[in-house]
């Protein structure tokens, strides 16, 4: 086996960890540009040097930049240091699926090509593990609508139960033929 072909099988970084630094925003799977440069092994400020050097192939669906309240949702998520104690200074850059695919023409080194090749296995695996599910999600979907009709069913149950019990609590009519009943 040449040595390209060892670097091109074996993973840098365990497939856990990648895909623990996938995140969910904005409707779409993103990873956060501090979470690339420690993968690239650079540090953030020049991941995102490079980037504004080539801003134009990183349009809004590529790159995109969260705004304080996503950031603060986030990092109360996952463990990040907080203002003052080597924080952030501005808003993360979070790339999509196919900004990290850009990235790799953008970053030259050995190991950004090799990760983001991993990167990009990665999120074919998510894409197919979902297709491959898509009927659970869809079962699921039907059970949580039925659940809704049952729900409201069994609330309306309750609503007549309870008119029940107020009219309970009034005293009621005797009902019958009266016996006894003399008019003097």
């Amino acid at each position: 086996m040449s040595k390209k072909e060892i670097i091109s099988t074996s993973p840098i970084i365990p497939d856990e960890v990648v895909i623990n630094k996938i995140y969910y925003i904005r409707e779409q799977k993103v990873m956060l540009d501090s979470d690339l440069a420690k993968l690239y092994g650079l540090e953030t400020f020049r991941l995102n040097e490079q980037v504004k050097r080539n801003i134009a192939r990183f349009p809004e669906d590529f790159m995109f930049q969260l705004t304080s309240d996503e950031w603060e949702s986030l990092t109360s998520q996952i463990a990040i240091s907080k203002k003052g104690r080597g924080g952030r200074r501005t808003m993360p850059y979070v790339f999509t699926e196919h900004g990290v695919l850009m990235l790799s023409s953008v970053l030259n080194s050995e190991q950004a090509i090799q990760v983001n090749i991993q990167i990009m296995r990665i999120y074919t695996k998510i894409r197919e593990m979902l297709a491959a599910h898509q009927d659970v999600f869809l079962r699921m979907e039907q059970v949580e609508k039925q659940m809704i009709k049952h729900d409201q069913k069994i609330e309306l149950l309750f609503d007549y139960l309870s008119k029940f019990i107020e009219k309970e609590d009034k005293p009621r009519e005797k009902v019958g033929y009266k016996i006894g009943d003399k008019k003097e």
